[in-house]
């Protein structure tokens, strides 16, 4: 804008030096370039305040995009969660009516065979087979195979001397003073 060359600052000089005279140039001199440096400082003071307060707003221009941004994030989450939470419903649902029909299908093949054989010989059937006195479990045997021996009675030690399990029974426990036992 001002185009001020070396040429115009010597003859401000000169005009200056015939107007004040040398004994009040130096004051003026002094005085001008006072006026010159708050000027600049009043300048960068002003330069600095207007850059602050610029990042500022940026900085609230970004800090409200990201909020933003964490919105429609935390919208879409909600969304999808929501989404999932209803397949995995429709699925456990899926999943109880698939229960209750098995549970159906097992109830009403229950009755069928209950009524077909009478409780009181089902009852009876049952407590022979699982009592192992009744059947002892019995391997198969080839044809040609030699039957094998009885199981033996095994030996029951008390004190005295060695007494077959069915006997062990009928010997009487020592009592708890200490007396011998018959």
């Amino acid at each position: 804008m001002f185009d001020i060359g070396f040429s115009e600052i010597f003859v401000i000089a000169i005009v200056a030096l015939l107007v004040l005279g040398p004994e009040r140039l130096p004051k003026a001199a002094r005085f001008a370039g006072l006026w010159v440096r708050r000027a600049r400082a009043q300048w960068h003071s002003v330069k600095s305040e207007l850059e602050s307060e610029l990042a500022a707003e940026e900085l609230k221009r970004s800090l409200r995009e990201t909020q933003e941004s964490l919105r429609e994030t935390q919208l879409e989450l909600g969304a999808s969660l929501d989404e999932a939470r209803n397949r995995i419903k429709r699925e456990q649902e899926a999943l109880q009516r698939e229960l209750d029909a098995l549970d159906r299908d097992v109830r009403t093949s229950d009755t069928a065979s209950t009524t077909d054989v009478p409780a009181e010989i089902e009852e009876r059937s049952l407590a022979s087979s699982s009592d192992p006195d009744l059947h002892p479990p019995q391997a198969e045997l080839p044809l040609d195979a030699p039957m094998p021996a009885p199981p033996r009675e095994l030996p029951v030690e008390t004190d005295s001397a060695t007494v077959p399990r069915e006997h062990a029974a009928a010997v009487p426990a020592a009592s708890a003073e200490g007396a011998p036992r018959r």
